[in-house]
């Protein structure tokens, strides 16, 4: 994209936070996909690229020195395991992202990176309670030495409350479900089942630093469990967002009870759902396959169910049946991996 005029930069979709381009001049970058309030706590002059007047001495300022020069220099020594937001992604995780490029410099001196690239962090998140809800702070010790993310009820407590192996821990900033800006859901498997765990911490760096920590642990396991594969193979299996999440209804599997509703989460190849949001556990889980293994999504109901294992779900609007049928159909098309049969093998409920 060339920023050697206001007018060859078009603006991005208006959507929720109305999303537009603008510039940023104190470092002659172009700032792409930040949120209008984002641009508000960074202390650099902003320009709007077509709400504000540009004068010739602007224009060339920024024709001058545009987005490439700007990321061979700011983006020269960034981690591959570093996430890098879009648009799309919450609001600190792009101030975080740009705070950590142009004022902090991460991406320059890499004794910077210490926080998230250490092996070792040890700190105090504000934890929810699994019974009562309550947010109370806790010990977080993440090892890559032990392969484990702990966390403890009680400071001087000698035993963690529990262990997170890095093989199957992910993470994923949540703070519409959490309720709070800084909100991180961690998800691991305990027994068998997937265990949420709700976190925040009031300051949005520590927050995307412990973020980062659990991709850079997930990196380097990663680099051990399989020596052949490349950066590029291993980045995108760090973290992951889920593929959709919201309410459905849904009847048990002989499909004489009446429909209850349940808030699910398609989380890769899993389903999971939940009477609350921020339930500890799922009330039951079902891996979903490809449709090489006879896996399918279906509009309306079938009709015959004799011989194959049915699960019946029921959407408020036709908007939201489509999106879930498109999240399953995505899943469904998708060929599974060798690894990927683990899963189908712990089956669901």
């Amino acid at each position: 994209m060339s920023a050697a005029t206001p007018e060859s930069v078009t603006t991005g979709p208006n959507g929720q936070g109305s999303l537009y381009l603008y510039l940023i001049l104190y470092r002659k970058i172009l700032l792409k996909t930040l949120y209008v309030p984002a641009h508000n706590q960074i202390p650099y002059k902003v320009k709007s690229v077509r709400l504000d007047e540009w004068d010739n001495v602007q224009v060339e300022l920024m024709a001058s020195s545009g987005n490439s020069v700007s990321k061979a220099k700011y983006e020269s020594k960034i981690p591959p395991f570093y996430y890098k937001p879009t648009f799309s992604d919450c609001p600190l995780l792009r101030e975080q992202w740009i705070r950590a490029k142009y004022e902090r410099k991460e991406f320059i001196y890499i004794e910077k990176q210490e926080p998230y690239s250490a092996g070792y962090r040890e700190g105090f998140l504000w934890k929810r309670g699994r019974d009562n809800g309550q947010f109370l702070s806790r010990k977080f010790v993440l090892s890559e030495r032990e392969g484990a993310l702990k966390y403890y009820n009680k400071n001087d407590a000698k035993e963690p409350k529990a262990i997170m192996k890095i093989e199957h821990l992910n993470a994923t900033f949540q703070p519409a479900k959490i309720g709070n800006p800084h909100g991180l859901q961690i998800t691991y498997l305990k027994d068998n089942s997937t265990r949420n765990i709700f976190v925040y911490h009031e300051d949005g760096k520590e927050m995307v630093d412990w973020f980062n920590a659990i991709r850079a642990a997930r990196f380097h396991y990663l680099q051990v469990a399989f020596p052949g594969a490349s950066d590029l193979d291993l980045v995108p299996k760090l973290s992951r967002n889920y593929l959709k999440e919201g309410y459905m209804e849904k009847t048990g599997p002989k499909q004489t009870e009446g429909f209850k509703k349940r808030w699910f989460t398609m989380d890769d190849r899993r389903l999971m759902y939940f009477k609350d949001p921020l339930d500890a556990f799922a009330r039951g889980e079902v891996f979903i396959g490809s449709k090489e293994n006879s896996y399918k999504v279906l509009e309306g109901l079938p009709p015959s169910i004799q011989g194959n294992q049915l699960f019946l779900f029921a959407c408020e609007t036709e908007s939201d049946q489509l999106e879930w049928i498109a999240a399953f159909q995505k899943v469904i098309s998708r060929p599974m991996l060798p690894q990927e049969y683990a899963g189908e093998a712990r089956g669901g409920t």
